[in-house]
């Protein structure tokens, strides 16, 4: 009641509940939530996602088919229109001082209950000529029915809005409590690192961002904010790393070269120069008195599992055991096949961990892994269950680390006691993002492809050149070759126009490769129904498995060379190349087809993929155009690492958070000096997960 009343006499605080600021209430305040808007000073830090230029505005009179404009105009009629193809359109005629024009939004005709007569709105888009002159808007922003500040040029905050809570209800209520909020605000960077960082304070870079004079003015102010968001990041992630490294309790493995030097001759290939550096600082890691906490990263068949089965065997050379966490059963079986083959000769039989094991089986592994024989565990995450004990494990590895959490990352660090650590991503992610994303670790990349391993042909085909496409997937299964079809949904559906696994299965089955050994694997299957189709795929039982996503990683057959992707302009560019490396792994010309709306406004970004095979170019590109989500934690819980900030964009912002969070930490590790205490406190109110998920105090 206490903070009721302080509301109702007119004061204000930053951390008051929002439903208590003038034109919420708790109807309201319900809505803002949604947004993460809980306590009144969360409504500062719910900045702009983009903002229009009102000084660009061309008056309706000058717009001409072709162009591509920035119109301001009233609504003076308004309405759904439907087709005889049962679309809807909804369409307003909207009027300035010039003159009037239409703006159509084929496909959402719910705009009718959001855009109402003598509404103000800013419109842009292309204009084109039907029936007249008509805008197509790309985009708008619904003012109401006050233009006022807009026409003289004012630069306008456009808000990310939820269902009920528009971005002109969110710019009414920023704009009315702005004045009050800011002399709040207490900037916690020490001055000399805000002024090393060339960045301004705190509460004028939130009045730039939400009420700038111009967009110089919203992208200076955004530029501290990011700032704050990396330099936190950072601070977070090299402390984290020193904490890994003094937590280093036990282990220190000698080089004896028996077993890694007999794996070098075993080889049936020669390591390339990339593999021999990656194996040299993993070595070197793991003889040094500290723990290893080490990523190593590579593009896909860059040759990531035999790197990693060295440092198995330093590890059991020297009397340790050594474990092995795939993300799926499929996974780990096709690293205990692999693996199998390259130990034989040495005599070595790794030993299966996983879920669907018998009784008697898990029985046996329990006595092996509970013994001091120093065996390699090759599994799934039953590898971290409570019932999995080591006698001796020395090193723990994680395969396709992105598909695990950081707290089942973390199980299987601290299984046996401190074991060193090494996490493999075939999921490329350029350098200077890697070491943002995974600071607690240190970073290996394999950037060099293994000889023998053959490049991919990347074709784009329209629907038109369907038949001619499928006739060349036939001509590769009667010559023995196998196929994938990959699909971007399960079944059909009335909202969904695109073609669905289930029904392509059908159609396929009896059409085109009718006579031919076909399979359907999706992610409703049963794991073992999907799992058991997989092998059979792999075993050369079937001819064309048709399927989902499912497959982007978890098989390795050699003797596949088609990849066909329906729909490629619904899936992200990392994720397609991820597809791409299903093929190529046999001595055989493989090709890569990506069929649908290629020509249209997804060519470009998929022509990226045609034109490179380099993994870490196509990571990059694809976080430019998608983003990126939360760094800590088991599929993203809470609130998103950056929310304002993109290490790719503001790479120069990022090196200097690097610099500076560095240097911070080598003076006060433990931030305790009386300058750093803004900065620690934020650090907890921010990342409180991330802080007890990486130990760090």
């Amino acid at each position: 009641m206490a903070v009721e009343r302080r509301a109702s006499a007119g004061r204000i605080s930053l951390d008051m509940p929002v439903k208590f600021l003038k034109g919420v209430g708790e109807p309201r305040a319900e809505l803002l939530g949604r947004l993460g808007i809980r306590k009144a000073g969360d409504l500062l830090w719910h900045v702009p996602h983009r903002y229009e230029d009102a000084s660009t505005i061309m008056p309706i009179v000058a717009v001409e088919p072709g162009m591509d404009v920035t119109v301001m105009g009233r609504v003076v009629s308004k309405g759904v229109l439907p087709t005889r193809k049962g679309l809807r359109i909804f369409q307003a005629v909207i009027r300035d001082e010039s003159g009037m024009i239409e703006a159509s939004w084929p496909g959402q005709p719910f705009l009718d209950r959001s855009v109402e007569k003598e509404d103000v709105l800013l419109l842009t888009g292309p204009c084109r000529f039907f029936h007249g002159r008509q805008i197509v808007p790309r985009e708008y922003v619904n003012l109401g029915r006050d233009d006022e500040g807009t026409a003289g040029g004012r630069v306008l905050a456009v808000y990310p809005a939820t269902e009920g809570i528009t971005a002109r209800t969110l710019r009414y209520l920023v704009e009315r409590h702005l004045d009050a909020l800011l002399p709040l605000v207490v900037d916690y960077l020490p001055d000399p690192v805000r002024r090393a960082a060339d960045v301004l304070p705190l509460a004028d870079a939130l009045r730039q961002v939400h009420r700038p004079a111009t967009l110089a003015e919203a992208i200076a102010g955004r530029d501290r904010l990011s700032f704050d968001e990396l330099f936190m990041v950072q601070l977070l992630q090299r402390r984290a790393n020193a904490i890994a490294r003094e937590a280093r309790t036990g282990i220190r493995f000698e080089r004896h070269r028996t077993l890694t030097t007999a794996l070098k001759e075993a080889l049936p290939f020669a390591l390339t120069a990339a593999q021999m550096r990656a194996i040299r600082d993993i070595v070197a890691d793991m003889c040094s008195p500290r723990r290893m906490h080490r990523l190593l990263q590579g593009d896909v068949g860059s040759g990531k599992t035999v790197v990693a089965l060295f440092a198995a065997l330093l590890a059991m050379e020297n009397g340790f055991q050594s474990a092995l966490m795939a993300p799926t059963e499929l996974l780990a079986e096709q690293h205990l096949h692999s693996i199998s083959k390259l130990l034989h000769p040495m005599g070595i039989l790794p030993v299966m961990v996983t879920g669907s094991l018998s009784a008697r089986s898990r029985r046996e592994v329990d006595v092996r892994l509970q013994s001091t024989e120093p065996v390699l565990a090759i599994g799934t995450h039953a590898l971290v269950q409570e019932r999995t004990r080591f006698a001796r494990l020395g090193l723990a590895i994680v395969d396709e680390q992105h598909r695990f959490g950081v707290e089942q990352r973390a199980a299987l660090g601290e299984k046996g006691g401190a074991p060193d650590v090494l996490v493999m991503s075939a999921t490329p992610i350029p350098r200077s993002l890697a070491l943002t994303l995974y600071g607690d670790l240190d970073l290996t990349m394999l950037d060099e492809r293994p000889p023998g391993r053959q490049p991919v042909t990347t074709v784009l085909r329209g629907e038109s050149q369907r038949e001619r496409v499928l006739q060349f997937v036939l001509s590769q299964v009667n010559a023995g070759r196998q196929a994938y079809i990959v699909y971007p949904v399960i079944e059909e559906s009335e909202k969904i126009d695109l073609k669905a696994a289930v029904t392509a299965y059908e159609t396929l089955s009896g059409g085109v490769f009718h006579g031919r050994r076909l399979a359907l694997v999706h992610g409703r299957l049963p794991g073992d129904e999907r799992d058991a189709a997989m092998r059979r795929f792999r075993d050369g039982a079937i001819d064309v498995l048709v399927a989902t996503t499912v497959i982007e990683v978890g098989i390795d057959v050699p003797n596949a060379t088609v990849m066909v992707v329906e729909h490629p302009e619904r899936f992200g560019l990392s994720q397609l190349h991820q597809l791409r490396g299903r093929v190529g792994r046999g001595a055989d010309a493989s090709y890569c087809i990506l069929l649908g709306d290629v020509f249209g406004e997804s060519a470009a970004r998929l022509h990226i993929l045609a034109d490179t095979d380099d993994g870490f170019e196509i990571a990059r590109a694809d976080l430019r155009l998608r983003g990126m989500g939360d760094l800590f934690g088991e599929r993203q819980h809470g609130e998103r690492t950056f929310r304002i900030a993109d290490p790719l964009r503001d790479e120069a912002i990022n090196a200097r958070a690097l610099r500076l969070a560095t240097g911070m930490l080598e003076a006060d590790p433990e931030l305790r000096r009386p300058e750093h205490a803004g900065v620690k406190r934020v650090l907890q109110e921010r990342y409180a997960r991330a802080l007890a998920l990486f130990r760090v105090g």
